[in-house]
């Protein structure tokens, strides 16, 4: 037979070539003036001040300077490859230091923003601080009050540890058991643990050690025993009923134990006094607190809505005198050595760093009063009344198109940013909702219909709580074409229940 020819490999030797291709790169100032655009005013100023400890050619404001930095040099006219020159003699010699010196003492930036109306805090104030023990110094304290031997301590201490915030223990006592062993060397069983469990749940405040919800609200009541028999009634519900109480199923509740409506009333009236969170308010004083900044805010000036920017938003950022001194330096010294001429390359980068910043500062404010006074000018009527169902339907893109800008832009400036009103304050993207159309053929907004079904809602008979069927009867007689579905997305959106849980007796 045969053989076939064989067949020649191809040659797969590498090759060079020079192609051309269009591609979109962002430069360094757009990176960082869309990072700036996402920062909100309550850490702009941590931004700022991590920016100038990276460059110490950055410098704040004193309130008696006047700014020496030229507007008329905001573009960074100089050549790119500058940057990534490799340090020879003729590199250094196109340095141009008239571009970062200025001598003349009269001109004022005009990114100095400072509203005179809103003075800044005082910085030397000092602000007292409530100290109080924390959960687990509390427990602690409590466990040094029982007869333990070394081995029963650390395991309580090992319990202890593992409580939540709440002061729940939801780890498995098997995981306990299995920590013990292989962290601490100490061989102990679940029921030496549940034990010691039975102990820690006798302390203060009643609760506490609990694995679950059940549990938790049993410890309570079984405190309470000497208080009369509602409190005896309440713990046969949880334990038998837990389930039916927690979904409203009185009736299940009421043929199972045999009471009538004022009974189930006081067990009840018992159990809603409980609190399910025990260790939920212990050390609140030690806890750090968020508070909401304004990045905004809007009056109405006899019905004229006026915007400003916080002025935390407009900080007064400068070059530093130094790094100007040191150019002036090098310009009037006739040798020039090469240590020298990199020393003065290393001062025009970081002032070139120093002026990107500032004015990508400058943009980030033009671009936040720009886009939030569109908002205002769009939802006029709800910032005039403070109406929700004044407000108009409005996505991101009819924002973008108001201000030339793009809709990622928007987006940014919306995400994290609120604005104070007289009536409250408010996150921007609050203003943002989808339209319905109305019988009419009128787009309303979403936030109208959710308004109206909250009111509804909040109006209605406890004891006979509307159902989504009729929510949406209700909603479709006022006008609005909507289905039962919506109402019941709606409403979950709300966070309102069922009509069933929100049935009382």
């Amino acid at each position: 037979m045969i053989s076939p020819p064989a067949m020649a490999v191809p040659n797969m030797a590498l090759s060079q070539g020079l192609y051309q291709k269009q591609l979109q790169k962002l430069s360094p100032q757009q990176i960082q003036l869309m990072k700036l655009l996402q920062v909100p005013t309550a850490i702009l100023d941590e931004r700022i001040k991590e920016e100038m400890e990276e460059n110490p050619a950055l410098e704040m404001t004193e309130e008696d300077h006047k700014d020496e930095y030229d507007e008329t040099n905001d573009e960074f006219t100089g050549d790119e490859e500058e940057y990534e020159a490799d340090g020879s003699e003729d590199d250094y010699d196109n340095i141009d230091i008239s571009e970062y010196v200025n001598d003349s003492d009269d001109d004022v930036a005009d990114y100095k923003l400072r509203d005179d109306n809103y003075p800044e805090a005082d910085d030397n104030k000092v602000i007292p601080h409530k100290v109080e023990a924390g959960f687990n110094e509390m427990m602690l304290e409590q466990l040094g009050q029982l007869n333990l031997d070394d081995h029963q301590q650390k395991i309580a201490e090992q319990i202890i540890g593992n409580l939540d915030d709440d002061g729940y223990l939801r780890r498995e006592i098997s995981s306990i058991v299995d920590d013990l062993a292989f962290r601490q060397n100490i061989t102990t069983t679940e029921e030496e643990i549940g034990e010691l469990l039975l102990q820690i749940q006798q302390f203060d405040p009643p609760g506490i050690g609990a694995r679950n919800l059940q549990e938790c609200l049993l410890l309570q009541l079984e405190r309470k025993l000497d208080e009369g028999n509602h409190v005896e009634m309440a713990i046969k519900v949880l334990e038998k009923y837990f389930d039916e109480f927690t979904k409203k199923h009185y009736e299940k509740i009421q043929r199972g134990l045999g009471i009538n409506d004022d009974q189930l009333k006081e067990v009840i009236k018992q159990i809603i006094k409980l609190n399910p969170k025990p260790a939920g308010n212990i050390g609140e004083g030690n806890k750090s607190e968020s508070y909401v900044i304004p990045d905004f805010f809007i009056y109405n000036n006899n019905g004229k809505l006026e915007l400003t920017l916080n002025s935390k938003n407009a900080p007064d950022l400068r070059i530093s005198e130094g790094y100007r001194e040191m150019l002036k330096d090098y310009e009037k010294g006739s040798k020039k050595d090469k240590r020298q001429k990199e020393a003065v390359f290393f001062i025009k980068q970081k002032i070139d760093a120093a002026k990107w910043f500032i004015d990508a500062i400058k943009q980030r404010q033009n671009t936040l009063l720009t886009t939030m006074e569109a908002i205002m000018n769009y939802q006029h009527n709800f910032f005039i009344t403070g109406d929700e169902t004044e407000l108009r339907p409005m996505i991101l893109k009819y924002i973008a198109e108001a201000t030339n800008l793009d809709i990622s832009t928007v987006s940014r400036v919306a995400n994290s940013k609120f604005v104070q009103t007289e009536f409250g304050t408010y996150r921007l993207k609050f203003f943002f909702s989808e339209s319905l159309q109305t019988e009419s053929g009128e787009e309303v907004s979403t936030r109208e219909v959710k308004k109206i079904l909250s009111d509804l809602i909040g109006d209605e008979s406890k004891k006979h709580p509307l159902s989504d069927e009729r929510l949406t009867e209700l909603l479709q007689e006022k006008g609005y074409n909507i289905a039962r579905r919506t109402v019941a997305k709606y409403r979950e959106q709300l966070n309102i229940p069922v009509a069933r849980l929100r049935k009382e007796l």
